[in-house]
């Protein structure tokens, strides 16, 4: 929903930049168009549509570093699964059944819902899209919503069909990625990039192919890596041999990755998505997390699978933390034999994994992740005046570890309300929820096929 004014003055504000301006105990945030133009004690705009935000923590909007937004209509469906029951169940299951409809409304519901719960920038990992119509359907829905999205173009994992080569021996569809990109340069809120299979899941001949691909292209290359032995156990070697690793690359999960090869792709500037909550419950094993903070770097975060847990990515922040937390006290404890006498991690580094590491991610670093004049006015506002919150006394583990979607009050996107006073702007959610529970209910059904 577009204010009708050419500037929003934000007002009262306790404003936490994570930029180098650093916290703002009391101010104002000045927006003009889609950009931070001014973040100040006081800010005296006149021809600015001003919003009382005293009582509020503003903070950047959060940054859902990887999410498979088509599983949306099977909430909870997995959540008791591990790792080798969801490929079973779901890759070579359920995702069979899905129509590229399917695929719309819950790439539609799962933005929404992203959006309600502060997230403004979705990283959508789209890996059930067999054909050019799951692709369209899907990044409609992204542009619908109105969050900002890049849009990860996978493949699908079926069993292997009598006379077709398994998923595993087909190189990404180049052809197809470049027709996405042909139709949507542009777009102010989404971008195309490649979710691929990577070494652990290919053939050698296909990482290199897909590797290729993404850099002659200019596409961020996300790939999972962990869950059971690797197709090609050396492939990482030969991709760098050939000259395909770089900062481009991003590796969510990263279980499998020795501690070798976790400090070389350091070196090479890769990126890490760690999704905590998901692997800790399916059996991946311990986000490295503290791997990456050993070696000076840190993890993006993302949800990862809604058929498993929420969407909320203050959660995803504060298990995250928990469970390294917990690691490294139990570490300190064998070695010295008492607990730490101060945490290894703050709710401030924690807070970041959802901000600036999942900007750095995406590339985006300039544009989002943080609160800074010249940056997109990507934001959300935390009503720090409710219940579960008072008193504050450190605005930044407030937001990490007491806010929760009841105080999420309102959230911009490039200068534009998409929720305001608790409630979503400019949908309608009831024909979209019905259409949702249709979709889930009629692909739930191919469990007892």
């Amino acid at each position: 929903m577009a204010s009708t004014f050419a500037r929003i003055l934000i007002r009262g504000a306790t404003i936490i930049t994570m930029d180098v301006q650093g916290d703002v105990p009391e101010g104002d945030i000045l927006v003009t168009g889609d950009t931070l133009t001014e973040i100040a004690p006081r800010i005296h705009a006149d021809d600015a549509q001003v919003v009382d935000a005293s009582g509020y923590i503003i903070i950047p909007g959060l940054i859902n570093a990887h999410m498979h937004t088509w599983q949306t209509a099977l909430r909870g469906l997995a959540a008791n699964w591990t790792l080798l029951e969801y490929f079973r169940k779901m890759h070579a299951g359920l995702a069979t059944v899905f129509t590229p409809d399917d695929l719309h409304i819950a790439t539609l519901v799962g933005s929404l819902n992203q959006l309600n719960c502060g997230t403004t920038t979705l990283a959508d990992w789209c890996h059930n899209n067999p054909t050019p119509a799951h692709n369209d359907a899907a990044i409609a829905a992204l542009l619908a919503s109105g969050i900002r999205a890049a849009f990860f173009h996978g493949t699908p994992k079926p069993d292997p069909q009598p006379g077709q080569a398994p998923f595993w021996e087909v190189p990404h569809p180049r052809a197809e990625i470049e027709r996405l990109l042909k139709a949507h340069q542009g777009q102010p809120l989404l971008s195309v990039q490649a979710a691929l299979l990577g070494p652990h899941y290919s053939t050698l001949e296909v990482a290199l192919h897909d590797f290729a691909m993404a850099k002659d292209l200019g596409l961020i290359a996300s790939l999972h890596q962990g869950g059971g032995p690797a197709r090609t156990p050396d492939g990482w070697r030969k991709l760098e041999a050939a000259g395909l690793l770089g900062e481009h690359v991003n590796i969510v999960h990263g279980h499998a990755l020795s501690d070798m090869q976790l400090q070389r792709f350091c070196e090479l500037g890769m990126s890490f998505s760690a999704a905590a909550e998901s692997e800790m419950s399916q059996g991946h094993g311990h986000p490295i997390t503290g791997r990456l903070r050993a070696l000076g770097r840190a993890p993006s975060l993302g949800v990862d699978l809604e058929s498993v847990m929420s969407g909320d990515m203050l959660s995803q922040a504060r298990i995250a933390l928990g469970i390294q937390r917990s690691l490294d006290n139990v570490a300190y404890r064998e070695t010295c034999g008492s607990i730490p006498s101060t945490s290894t991690i703050t709710t401030r580094e924690a807070l970041s994994w959802v901000t600036v590491e999942g900007a750095r991610m995406l590339g985006q670093q300039s544009g989002i992740g943080s609160l800074a004049a010249g940056k997109q006015a990507d934001l959300v506002m935390v009503r720090a005046s409710d219940l579960n919150m008072q008193p504050v006394h450190d605005p930044v583990s407030s937001v990490v570890m007491q806010t929760s979607l009841a105080n999420i009050d309102s959230v911009m996107v490039a200068g534009r309300w998409k929720k305001r006073h608790g409630q979503l702007l400019g949908v309608d959610l009831q024909p979209h929820l019905a259409a949702l529970q249709v979709s889930g209910q009629k692909i739930a059904k191919a469990l007892s096929l």
